[in-house]
Parts: structure tokens; C-alpha cells; sequence
């Protein structure tokens, strides 16, 4: 009997099944997070009367406290879809510090809060909302304060997932380009002068793997330059 879970044959890369589009839209994922919620929460039932005489309370309450997030994030992006449709008012400006968001933040400074708020979070979509709400408020919708912003753009968190790749595949890179300095041939490590193993490999070989995985990926330095799917 095996005693591991075995990894489905797709990958987190696999995307293209969750949007008809090049993108996901909030709509989208809203309705991809509503049906994980009930699978979780259809397995927590299950799981109430298992195959076997085993007490699972804390795992069905884990499975139900994860699908009422999932449930909440969905909710959210609802509003999202809302919002960036442009049937949501929002205020042109953070409340309380005037500094304006989307294309009118390019030449804002906002030092106090991290730089201009070219691109807004989520978070601050839904304060930018609330306070459109107040009487006087002076109003825009997100169309209208985003205009010609997003083409190329990318999250931060696959900024980092794509640096990380970049690393990985410069890491196996490094074990394909011989070493000029101590001579160590492919699959081999570099090594000190008296012959001990490194861990790290001498600056020239390293640099030489870089330009090849940043070549082959589309970065400089270490800026994606093409943003797939764009």
C-alpha cells in the first residue's frame, strides 16, 4: 500500500483551462474558487463518516475554516469584476493624503506609503469604494483612472516566481558551461586551488550562465524584457 500522495499529472503552470481568454478575469476565478469551496466542503461532509473508524474533527474543520476563505476571496473577487468593469465609483484620490492613483500617481511621489499608487491593490480598491461613498466625494471609475496602464504588466508575485526560475535555471546552467578559471568540465563543480568542492561557482562561470538562461528566458539584467502574453 503506498504511504504518499501522488501528485497529479498537471502543474500549477497549467492554467489555460481556468479562462476562454489570454488572462483570467475576476468573474472567471470567482467561479473556479466557488467550486473548490464546495469540493472542500463536500469532502469535509465525507469525511464525517470515513471508510474507516477514524475521529477526523480537526481535519474537517480545517477543510471547512479553508472553504469559507476560499468563499470570502471569491466574494472579492466578485467586487473586483465590479470594480474594474467600472460599475463601482471611486474616489480619485486616497482620502486623507489627496495623492491621486492609477495613471494621475505616474509623477506622485507618496514616499510615506511606498511609492506612487500606479497600480492599485485590492485592498485599496475597496477603501477607494467605501470612501467614494461619502457625501461630496469627488469620483472616477477604474476604466477611466487606468487608462493605457497594464499592457505588459505583471504581479509582483510572479515578478518572484520568475526570478526564482531564472535562478533555478541558472543554477543547472552552471553545471553545463565549463569553468574557465579552475577547469571543472560539465556536471562537475568548481573547485579551490588546493582541489576542495565549492558550493558556489567562480564569478566568470556563473556570469557565463547567466547570459545564457537570461538569452533564452528574454530578461536583462534581471528584468523580464518580454512579459508572455502581454
Amino acid at each position: 500500500m503506498k504511504d504518499t500522495y501522488e501528485t497529479p499529472a498537471e502543474t500549477e503552470a497549467d492554467t489555460e483551462g481556468l479562462m476562454a481568454g489570454r488572462r483570467i478575469t475576476f468573474d472567471e476565478a470567482a467561479a473556479w474558487l466557488s467550486a473548490t469551496e464546495l469540493r472542500l466542503r463536500q469532502v469535509a461532509r465525507a469525511l464525517e463518516t470515513p471508510a474507516a473508524p477514524v475521529e477526523l474533527e480537526t481535519t474537517i474543520n480545517e477543510l471547512r475554516s479553508g472553504a469559507q476563505r476560499i468563499r470570502d476571496t471569491a466574494k472579492q473577487m466578485l467586487f473586483l469584476a465590479r470594480v474594474t468593469d467600472g460599475e463601482v465609483p471611486l474616489t480619485k484620490v486616497f482620502q486623507g493624503t489627496e495623492d491621486p492613483w492609477g495613471v494621475a500617481a505616474r509623477d506622485s511621489d507618496r514616499k510615506a506609503y511606498g511609492g506612487p499608487a500606479i497600480i492599485p491593490t485590492q485592498w485599496q480598491l475597496t477603501k477607494l469604494a467605501k470612501d467614494a461613498e461619502k457625501p461630496g466625494a469627488e469620483t472616477t471609475t477604474f476604466p477611466e483612472a487606468m487608462e493605457e496602464i497594464g499592457i505588459g504588466w505583471e504581479s509582483k508575485v510572479a515578478a518572484v516566481r520568475r526570478r526564482v526560475e531564472r535562478d533555478a535555471a541558472v543554477a543547472k546552467e552552471v553545471l553545463q558551461t565549463p569553468c574557465k578559471t579552475c577547469q571543472a568540465g560539465l556536471g562537475e563543480q568548481c573547485r579551490t586551488k588546493n582541489g576542495w568542492p565549492a558550493e558556489q561557482p567562480h564569478v566568470g562561470r556563473l556570469r557565463e550562465a547567466e547570459a545564457t538562461v537570461d538569452a533564452r528566458l528574454g530578461y536583462l539584467d534581471v528584468n523580464p524584457v518580454h512579459v508572455p502574453d502581454a
